[in-house]
């Protein structure tokens, strides 16, 4: 597919598939671009914990439903908090899906995370989901990020890599429910952004 480059061959970390460098430049820049045109129909918003504290990312979705978190807990809604519809997912971005999911299911949501220089994500579980038997694929865009992978159970020995601009990564089979998170983000190793930060998209199935 045109679509894709010259990728390195996929590293298997701990069950945690990473495709590096899937996406070339001009992939990127038109993912870009079709996120620009999301984030102006469902702007980015700065979600809180179950505490009521703010995350250091802003997100946003697309799909059926989005992915949401307040003091009423994490879950999937089928409208922006601002109350308008989700846009629909991006062709450019279902199509990564088909590359890499191995399932003949699309995706229902794709939730959109920006980090700035100071963000990150603590350790967690992908488990809002109703079926947790399906992947989830996340795409690298702009400033690398340090990606920390654990274990099914929280603590443990984890390991870490480097994600960087273009980067795909499938959570799925025995690596469906390890933990995971960002630690920190590498500022100014990219220029795909203006204005820099780091672009994470999420493809998953929220509906049973």
């Amino acid at each position: 597919m045109d679509l894709f480059g010259e990728a390195a061959p996929p590293r298997d970390i701990r069950g945690v598939i990473v495709h590096p460098g899937l996406l070339d430049r001009a992939a990127q820049e038109a993912l870009v671009r079709d996120v620009r045109t999301l984030v102006e129909a469902a702007p980015l918003f700065r979600p809180e914990t179950r505490r009521g504290q703010k995350m250091s990312v802003r997100m946003t979705s697309a799909g059926s439903v989005g992915w949401v978190s307040d003091r009423r807990g994490y879950r999937y809604e089928p409208q922006h908090p601002a109350g308008v519809p989700w846009p629909a997912i991006p062709r450019s971005v279902l199509a990564i899906w088909d590359e890499v999911a191995g399932v003949d299911r699309q995706p229902d949501t794709c939730l959109v995370n920006f980090y700035d220089a100071d963000a990150k994500m603590g350790m967690h579980q992908d488990r809002d989901e109703a079926d947790l038997r399906w992947p989830v694929v996340s795409i690298s865009l702009g400033d690398e990020a340090l990606f920390r992978i654990g274990n099914e159970e929280r603590g443990g020995r984890t390991q870490s890599l480097w994600l960087r601009s273009g980067d795909v990564a499938v959570l799925g089979g025995e690596g469906r429910m390890l933990h995971h998170g960002i630690d920190r983000i590498r500022a100014g190793s990219s220029d795909l952004l203006a204005g820099g930060g780091r672009l994470n998209l999420t493809l998953r199935v929220a509906g049973a």
